[in-house]
């Protein structure tokens, strides 16, 4: 009885040790799973929410003497003069004026969703004529007009430009872009754009990327919050959502749709290659397979050397310059080198710098391994 006695706490402290464990663990296995989730703000966006592009055209005055040359762009002079006309300043006949502080300009925009007429928006403006710098330059009241060719904002104002320069003497330094700006809130919304958010209580969901998992897995979770029977699956990509009925009650809906948590699927295998840059990315999903790799290098080196003929004392010739070129070419020789086959990310990185091939050579490589079978991705060139 008295072994008994002592045994019993031993049990019972053993016994909360390994729930304490166990509940770390699920602790731990609850945060990893919340740490992979995402909301469905991130992963989607509402059909009919979304930004309308705009354009303008428009001059920019107050240069200091860096804007277009009227004689190599006459589109600068002749919108000059029509706007004055429309001011009642008419310029006499065939003038050929030489306004160096004007230049013409692209203005452009973006509309954002349920925009007010009165509210301001951001716009770009950019040069379009030979101007040197637009620093310091104020943008002339400028319509911005939509695809449908309507009026929906006016711009006007002073620019923010990030960029310095100075020339003198035929040398010039330059840093960034100085034919290019920015007028924050410099256009006034004229006209607002309709938003269709929801037809006869339905509103559709876009995710960002076509994956038939993620759908599923956004219906799921969006039927678990509301409901079975709230949303269905349309294709990979849209989602249809009963929404109230109610207007008022229509923003609410969507606030709670947008912070419901989703585990995305995994993204595919991709390896993606830019043919201008040379640049290599690859995800966390690329793989290979066991695989040999012999790769060599092969440069044509051609010189040319200038030589004087020079003819006899005697012979009444000419002196004659001829050119003489020198080719070459030279081959690195490159050993057969087995490349392992990586399950991570890690081993395939660590098995391509095995290799060491710069980059352009990578492209190469990666295209010959995915022609073998071994490379377990999509190879796309952009």
């Amino acid at each position: 009885m008295s072994l008994m006695k002592y045994l019993r706490p031993l049990r019972l402290l053993r016994t909360l040790r390994l729930a304490a464990v166990l509940a770390l663990w699920a602790g731990l296995s609850l945060s990893t799973q919340l740490a992979h989730a995402e909301r469905i703000k991130d992963l989607a966006s509402i059909q009919g929410v979304r930004d309308n592009p705009l354009i303008g055209y428009g001059l920019v005055v107050g240069l200091d003497g860096t804007g277009d040359q009227t004689t190599q762009t006459p589109f600068t002079l002749q919108s000059l003069t029509n706007m004055l006309a429309q001011l009642g300043i008419s310029l006499p006949s065939g003038s050929n004026a030489q306004l160096n502080n004007v230049a013409a300009v692209m203005v452009t925009a973006n509309l954002p969703p349920f925009t007010r007429p009165g509210q301001a928006i951001d716009v770009t403006v950019s040069s379009l004529g030979t101007a040197k710098s637009l620093r310091g330059g104020t943008l002339l009241l400028t319509p911005l007009k939509g695809a449908d060719g309507q009026v929906y904002a006016l711009a006007q104002g002073n620019m923010l430009i990030g960029g310095a320069g100075a020339s003198a003497g035929g040398s010039r330094v330059q840093i960034n872009q100085l034919d290019a700006g920015r007028i924050p809130n410099g256009a006034i919304v004229e006209r607002a754009v309709p938003s269709a958010v929801s037809q006869s209580g339905v509103m559709q969901i876009e995710l960002n990327d076509m994956d038939f998992d993620t759908a599923e897995r956004v219906v799921t979770a969006l039927n678990g919050y509301f409901g079975q029977g709230t949303a269905t699956a349309l294709d990979g990509r849209t989602i249809a959502v009963r929404a109230p009925t109610d207007p008022t009650a229509q923003v609410g809906f969507l606030a709670q749709i947008e912070n419901i948590d989703v585990r995305p699927a995994q993204a595919a295998a991709k390896v993606i290659v830019n043919a201008r840059t040379g640049s290599v990315v690859m995800n966390q999903m690329v793989t290979l397979q066991n695989c040999a790799v012999a790769h060599g290098n092969l440069s044509v080196v051609i010189n040319s050397n200038t030589q004087v003929s020079q003819p006899g004392a005697l012979s009444n010739g000419s002196t004659a310059v001829t050119q003489q070129a020198d080719i070459s070419v030279r081959q690195q020789s490159g050993s057969l080198k087995m490349v392992s086959a990586g399950a991570s990310l890690n081993d395939v990185v660590r098995a391509l710098n095995a290799l060491g091939a710069t980059p352009a050579d990578l492209v190469s490589i990666l295209q010959a391994i995915k022609a073998a079978g071994a490379l377990r991705a999509d190879l796309q060139v952009i």
